[in-house]
């Protein structure tokens, strides 16, 4: 966010009496971005609607200078229309980017502080005794340090560690996917109403619902047999006759589908004829 220098946001916190609001900053994968306030009243900072929620409380935020990853946990009530639970149990709000600032509300052209910075982890929600309805939540906020500890330096490896059509693939995916209907649906597997042509290249690709209540989410299909797409990560929700989803390819990483089906091979990214580690307890062979 651009605007006022935020030093002048922490001068004026320096004082005996402050006028201290954290705000949050939500932006999802498929661009929403939503503002929330621990303030009573909703805040306009730097030009983005900040709508009050003073249920939402910060945890203690653990900030380190070094390689250790930051950390936070954003807890509350779930009475913002904006942030269902339907969405958190169905994944709008996966790898969803939150960031935590610090306004004087009484001075918010003074703009915003930057507090912490990361992504969405873990949710969880707590069932209320007496109904069944799931009030409080917790989510746990992971800062950048933690996909980047996570990824570490690539590693040989006999599969491609590209994903078809990125970048680093470069196939071009134009008519690799294709629009169909569903006829039934259970957790992980989908019955579509029509058979695909060439099933076999959906195969782990993925799968985008189109239309229902899980419309933008996507899921990474495991295998195809005939008309039953089996998904890796189960659907929260059952899925009714009529639903459309979209199919796009997908590719078993292997150097042989590459370069034969995909005429690729020059871009492979593995090392598919670098020995293994079994070759190290072959005995009587060389």
């Amino acid at each position: 966010m651009s605007g006022p220098s935020p030093a002048l946001v922490l001068a004026a916190l320096a004082g005996e009496v402050t006028a201290l609001a954290f705000c949050w900053k939500l932006t999802r994968a498929d661009g929403v971005v939503l503002g929330f306030t621990s303030h009573d009243r909703p805040l306009r900072v730097d030009g983005l609607m900040f709508a009050s929620s003073p249920g939402m409380t910060p945890s203690a935020v653990s900030g380190s200078l070094g390689f250790e990853p930051d950390s936070m946990a954003i807890s509350g009530a779930l009475s913002v229309a904006a942030v269902r639970a339907l969405d958190l149990d169905v994944g709008r709000w996966d790898q969803a980017r939150v960031d935590l600032y610090c306004c004087d509300w009484s001075e918010p052209l003074l703009g915003l502080a930057l507090l912490m910075r990361g992504y969405v982890g873990d949710v969880s929600r707590r069932q209320a005794a007496a109904s069944a309805e799931f009030g409080d939540y917790s989510v746990e906020i992971v800062s950048e340090m933690v996909k980047f500890l996570r990824g570490g330096p690539p590693r040989s490896s006999p599969s491609c560690r590209a994903e078809l059509g990125d970048n680093r693939c470069g196939v071009d995916m134009a008519g690799r996917s294709t629009l169909v209907m569903l006829a039934d649906g259970g957790a992980r597997t989908l019955m579509l109403a029509e058979d695909l042509p060439q099933p076999a290249d959906f195969a782990e690709g993925r799968l985008r619902f189109v239309t229902g209540p899980l419309s933008g989410i996507e899921r990474r299909i495991e295998s195809v047999d005939g008309r039953a797409i089996a998904l890796t990560r189960a659907v929260s929700l059952a899925v009714s006759a009529g639903v459309k989803v979209r199919l796009t390819q997908g590719c078993n990483k292997t150097f042989a589908t590459c370069a034969q089906r995909f005429a690729n091979g020059a871009m492979f990214d593995g090392e598919p004829h670098l020995p293994g580690s079994d070759a190290l307890i072959r005995y009587g062979e060389f």
